[in-house]
């Protein structure tokens, strides 16, 4: 061996050494390595490690790669497992869920006898409280599928105003002393909503939309105080099941900024797209000031409703439903006052975010949509739940450049009685998840909690599976409307961002994008179909911070 040779053997081992010292590597406050990443970028890539600094993602690869680059001043070993985008629910009330943890739970019972059970028990908890509220009762899921009257309501609690909402939020039943607080009678007019009446002309209690928010509006708000342990309650639950970033629908500016202060403060960790309801106040502040973007806040979009829902029937069709064929459903606004907004939002920088249930009044707002947008394409305009939509109107998502925003657990908790709703031809049309993505190329996935649960697994489960929790029906619910499993990841995540203008922000494991991340045991990409809804979250990260671990 010559000289030269025997001393370039001799500087290997040094060359090893300083190649691995720490002062020659880039510092990151993590590591985390060892599983199988889930980037969700472009090409649907995996990887085994990244590197987290400042909040974000700086580096992602292999562990070599990620080790040899960086040193971290927090190391995680994930032991094999999971890792993906923290989940993001395209739809959901946030707010209003924290501020109802405290009303009686009445989803899934089985009958009104049932509901009244869960009322007197709620009662006895809370003693004290100026109203008996409840939601979740559900009269498709009991023998009768009968909607219930407030009698046994005024014989229980004469003297206590009781409210409780339907599972979808479009019907409420109210007791005696309610419609007293809120002067509801069987003369006070209503456009957009219906107060129940029976054969005598008396009222039932049963209010229908437009109409809840009457008896709505007199129930107390809670104090700063009892919002702020809500809200913070709230959020504990949240990123338990995997949730970093919401869509909070219909807010207003109190409430946005209630959210944001505690943001500030360090207390909620969550990230929000805050949609607004289009009221006065709001539209004279956030259209003259513009949209927000800040870290873990958007404002950038208004909320509408243009119909309710098609299990209180109050969904808009084209042609009476099947089961009722004289009803058709109605909007909750005039067709001028959606052409108004539309043209108002479209000469702002915001989104126009509308609520549309029925095949009549999709149509409507697509249409609106195209006039107001006159071929802008990436306004990002989005249609809430796109439940019934006509084959006829299918392609205009794509034409105008509209969002499909769906929840896909409402397709397997609706599909027991939708038929009956809409008839089988017009069924073939609802819940098209795959067909809506075909046209725009995304479709955000929510889930619309507390309508349903919080859970985003249930969702990417009805999404892939078509089934429920029992893993019904066999073969799934009109399976060609299903999702691949890449593209229900994506819809929970980067297409969810995108929805919200965050795109370029948050939604896959790649540099500069938010270190957002949730760790399971469980493959969702390769799992049975059955293990998906079981699948539990180990931890939760949002900007590189542990917000979330399984004891």
């Amino acid at each position: 061996m010559t000289s030269t040779l025997r001393s370039s053997w001799l500087l290997l081992p040094l060359l090893g050494f300083f190649g691995c010292n720490s002062s020659a590597r880039q510092p990151a406050d993590l590591i985390v390595y060892n599983a199988t990443v889930y980037t969700v970028d472009s090409a649907f890539s995996k990887a085994q490690a990244f590197a987290v600094q400042d909040g974000k993602f700086v580096g992602v690869g292999t562990a070599e790669e990620i080790r040899a680059k960086y040193q971290g001043k927090q190391e995680v070993d994930a032991q094999g497992q999971f890792i993906y985008p923290g989940f993001y629910d395209a739809h959901c009330h946030f707010y209003r869920y924290a501020l109802g943890l405290r009303d009686a739970d009445l989803v899934g019972t089985g009958s009104w006898k049932e509901v009244i059970q869960k009322l007197q028990q709620q009662r006895q908890q809370y003693p004290q409280a100026a109203w008996l509220t409840g939601r979740g009762w559900d009269q498709n899921d009991w023998a009768s599928k009968q909607f219930p009257t407030k009698d046994t309501l005024d014989a229980l609690f004469p003297n206590t105003p009781v409210f409780i909402i339907r599972v979808d939020g479009h019907a409420a039943l109210v007791n005696q002393k309610a419609l007293d607080l809120a002067g509801v009678t069987a003369r006070t007019p209503i456009s957009g909503g219906t107060i129940t009446k029976d054969a005598q002309g008396r009222l039932t209690g049963l209010l229908v939309d437009n109409a809840v928010k009457l008896v709505a509006a007199k129930i107390p708000e809670p104090t700063a105080a009892e919002a702020e342990t809500a809200l913070l309650e709230a959020q504990k639950r949240c990123v338990a099941v995997g949730l970093t970033s919401m869509a909070d629908a219909g807010l207003e500016k109190a409430n946005v900024d209630r959210l944001d202060a505690l943001q500030q403060q360090g207390k909620l960790k969550v990230r929000l797209y805050a949609m607004l309801a289009p009221t006065k106040e709001n539209k004279e502040f956030y259209l003259k000031n513009g949209p927000v973007f800040k870290d873990r806040l958007t404002v950038c979009s208004f909320k509408v409703y243009a119909d309710g829902a098609l299990g209180s029937r109050g969904a808009c069709l084209i042609h009476p439903y099947a089961d009722r064929p004289r009803e058709t459903g109605f909007l909750l606004s005039s067709v001028a006052d959606f052409r108004s907004l539309a043209k108002e939002l479209a000469a702002s920088k915001f989104q126009m975010n509308t609520h549309a249930i029925g095949d009549s009044s999709n149509r409507l707002l697509l249409d609106i949509y195209g006039e107001a947008l006159k071929g802008q394409k990436d306004r990002r305009w989005r249609i809430e739940h796109a439940q019934v939509v006509s084959g006829a109107d299918i392609a205009k998502f794509g034409q105008y450049g509209i969002v499909p925003s769906v929840q896909p657990t409402h397709a397997t908790s609706d599909m027991y009685w939708a038929g009956e709703r809409l008839g089988a031809d017009r069924l073939k049309t609802a819940y098209a998840f795959n067909d809506l993505r075909k046209q725009y190329g995304q479709v955000a996935l929510g889930s619309d909690f507390p309508v349903e649960d919080i859970n985003p697994l249930y969702g990417f489960h009805s999404a892939v599976a078509r089934q429920d929790a029992k893993n019904y029906p066999a073969g799934g619910f009109q399976m060609e409307n299903a999702l691949s499993r890449p593209d229900a990841l994506r819809g929970m995540t980067t297409w969810a961002a995108h929805a919200a203008f965050e795109d370029k922000q948050k939604g896959s494991i790649r540099p500069g994008m938010a270190a957002d991340f949730v760790i399971l045991k469980t493959d969702l990409l390769e799992a049975p179909k059955e293990q998906l809804r079981t699948a539990k979250v180990q931890q939760t990260w949002i900007a590189g911070e542990r917000v979330f671990s399984v004891k």
